[in-house]
């Protein structure tokens, strides 16, 4: 295929995967919305005013980053793990493995709509935020940069889960015991500075403390990690899982009959 064939195809795949989340929006867009919603009022300002402050700022302020970082996660896995693992139930994903379309364009066509998704539904929450607190963003171009590696990162995370998931179960066991412990762990809440040095040490093995850390520290311009060693990381694992996705791909692993 061309340079024109390969746009043309990746757009195409892309478009759908668009329509798809869009078509059906207040399955998609509205309820991590309305669940963001009320972690602002319970967490943010209920619960947050007793608190205080945190790390030099309003608990209300503290925890947005972290909010708006969940969010970007759970959607960008969600949306392609879960259209992913319908193409292969379907066998419509064989069509495009035995047509000439490139397998990084399969693969860059499923991720560009698991990151639209997510990076929409972050600037919807976002939005909400600011009826809760005030804030100005230190650094846009890190915040921008380390919410478009993240959520690269679990659209391909979703993407090798849908290719060796045998049934619609597995698609959630994932998400449900792996991606949602690691991220309520991960920061969103508390500075790990509150935590005893054992239990520290301990949150510095998990990844998501880093993208969350990263992420705020674009927003508030705080946090508890390297911002260069989160970076560095986010960039290290989003380069394997888009090697180990696209071999995947290539090899048709799980996915020829």
């Amino acid at each position: 295929m061309n340079i024109q064939q390969q746009y043309i195809a990746f757009s195409t795949i892309l478009r759908k995967e668009v329509v798809r989340f869009t078509r059906i929006w207040i399955q998609t867009l509205i309820p991590p919305v309305i669940t963001m919603g009320l972690y602002f009022v319970i967490f943010g300002h209920l619960i947050g005013e007793r608190i205080g402050h945190m790390d030099g700022f309003d608990y209300m302020s503290f925890v947005v980053p972290g909010l708006v970082m969940m969010s970007v996660i759970s959607n960008s896995y969600s949306n392609v793990v879960s259209s992913f693992y319908s193409a292969k139930f379907q066998r419509s994903i064989e069509e495009l493995l035995v047509s000439p379309t490139p397998s990084y364009i399969i693969l860059w066509g499923y991720v560009g709509g698991g990151v639209l998704r997510g990076l929409m539904v972050g600037a919807i929450v976002t939005l909400i935020s600011t009826f809760f607190t005030n804030f100005i963003i230190e650094n846009p171009l890190l915040t921008v940069t380390v919410i478009l590696l993240t959520s690269m990162l679990f659209s391909l995370a979703g993407l090798i889960n849908a290719i060796f998931a045998n049934s619609f179960d597995d698609i959630s066991i994932i998400p449900t015991f792996i991606l949602t412990p690691l991220t309520y762990f991960g920061g969103v809440f508390y500075s790990i500075d509150l935590l005893p040095e054992f239990w520290q040490g301990v949150s510095q093995l998990n990844p998501i403390l880093y993208m969350v850390n990263a992420f705020r520290y674009g927003f508030l311009g705080v946090s508890d990690v390297n911002i260069t060693v989160a970076l560095s990381g986010i960039v290290a694992m989003l380069a394997v899982a888009y090697l180990y996705a696209w071999y995947l791909l290539q090899q048709g692993k799980k996915l020829r009959s």
